[in-house]
């Protein structure tokens, strides 16, 4: 495996209570890595501990050869997305992505080409609308964040529950551009969502997360659909 991701004896801890512990996990180049998991399952602190929002109480994250925690190199090659927080409400969304675009040393012109292939996600709804993002309904803002994350073609891409609050024709169209984008481009994606549709249907390998331990790590296979609702329905042992 050709590998981008490297997490090495990684744990947190909050109030001497431990919520993740992952010993040892490597995610490969161009893999499409999907974690499901309860709510609590530690799927939102793993993504922190991975984009160095918060720090790690032992253990270190690489990507591209580069510790999260030491390096800043490896943010010149990653696009991600978890909430609200990582969009300026005040600005419009055609302010927001120019403003990323400059981050990324993007033309105007290639923004311009980015976001045009994007059009069907929008659906008329983001672009010209003349409304600051915080005007937006959740499922509009979602789709601010998630586009921005894709402005300068990341080699890696981080979604936290990208499909959630999407009317059902956006979902279809998100999952559809998201394995483009992987085929055409070589982009690694992780993603997470409560949705096992969603996760089976777009990811190449799966973990499952419980209580903060990865118990499942399945490469997709014509069982992995079944695999996956025997243990939400409980008929797997933890």
């Amino acid at each position: 495996m050709n590998e981008l991701i490297k997490i090495s004896g990684l744990k947190k801890n909050y109030h001497q209570k431990l919520v993740l512990n992952v010993p040892d996990l490597s995610i490969g180049k161009g893999q499409i890595f999907g974690i499901v998991g309860n709510n609590g399952a530690g799927k939102t602190t793993f993504f922190r501990l991975l984009l160095d929002l918060i720090k790690p109480s032992e253990g270190s994250v690489m990507i591209a050869g580069d510790n999260v925690n030491r390096s800043e190199n490896w943010k010149n090659i990653t696009g991600s997305f978890l909430d609200d927080g990582f969009l300026i409400p005040h600005l419009s969304p055609e302010e927001y992505f120019g403003f990323v675009a400059k981050t990324r040393g993007l033309s105007s012109e290639l923004l311009n080409m980015q976001l045009d292939s994007l059009s069907p996600l929008f659906k008329g709804e983001i672009l010209g609308t003349g409304k600051y993002i915080r005007d937006l309904s959740q499922g509009n803002r979602n789709k601010v964040g998630i586009a921005a994350a894709l402005i300068g073609m990341p080699k890696l891409l981080v979604l936290d529950e990208p499909f959630a609050n999407l009317d059902p024709s956006s979902q279809f169209i998100l999952k559809s551009q998201l394995k483009t984008i992987n085929k055409n481009s070589g982009v690694t994606l992780l993603i997470s969502s409560h949705n096992l549709t969603h996760i089976e249907e777009v990811c190449t390998r799966i973990a499952i997360l419980d209580r903060g331990i990865i118990i499942r790590d399945i490469i997709k296979n014509s069982e992995t659909e079944k695999e996956l609702r025997d243990f939400f329905s409980g008929d797997l042992p933890a």
